[in-house]
């Protein structure tokens, strides 16, 4: 029988929570984690899952050092999303934020720029679904079955 690999994935990602919260037993948790495999589990999945219980005693990365071009991209990003006002402000105010956000990337290094660019990210996908919704945008409400 296969490991069930959503399941499997689910109680690690509790187990690691529990673990790194100081709220359970690393070695109760391994175990806990080692029951779910199978007997007759393949050796790529016996690899693969006993990776990742083995993991589970490392502790954690230690969050990223931003610079202060990153947290001035982060206080831009807070200031536009979410946008408010008309459709048209919105987008313009989007607009504004990645522009602004893109040129602080530009006198970053180049091995940062990345993080700072990857903030506009969710700016851009806004504004194009407010350019080309992907459904149409009423001030309606949603049609009932019987209209």
């Amino acid at each position: 029988m296969p490991v069930d690999a959503h399941a499997f994935n689910q109680a690690f990602t509790r187990a690691r929570d529990r673990v790194r919260g100081g709220t359970a037993d690393l070695a109760a948790e391994q175990a806990r984690l080692r029951a779910l495999i199978p007997a007759d589990a393949s050796q790529h999945e016996r690899t693969w899952t006993s990776s990742l219980i083995d993991d589970l005693a490392a502790p954690p990365p230690p969050p990223p050092v931003r610079s202060e071009l990153y947290k001035q991209a982060e206080r831009i990003h807070a200031e536009v999303y979410p946008p408010k006002g008309t459709t048209e402000e919105k987008i313009a105010l989007l607009e504004d934020g990645r522009r602004r956000i893109w040129a602080l990337a530009d006198l970053e290094t180049p091995d940062a720029e990345y993080d700072i660019r990857a903030l506009t990210y969710d700016l851009k996908y806004l504004e194009d679904a407010l350019r080309n919704p992907p459904f149409p945008l009423t001030d309606e409400p949603f049609p009932t079955s019987d209209a």
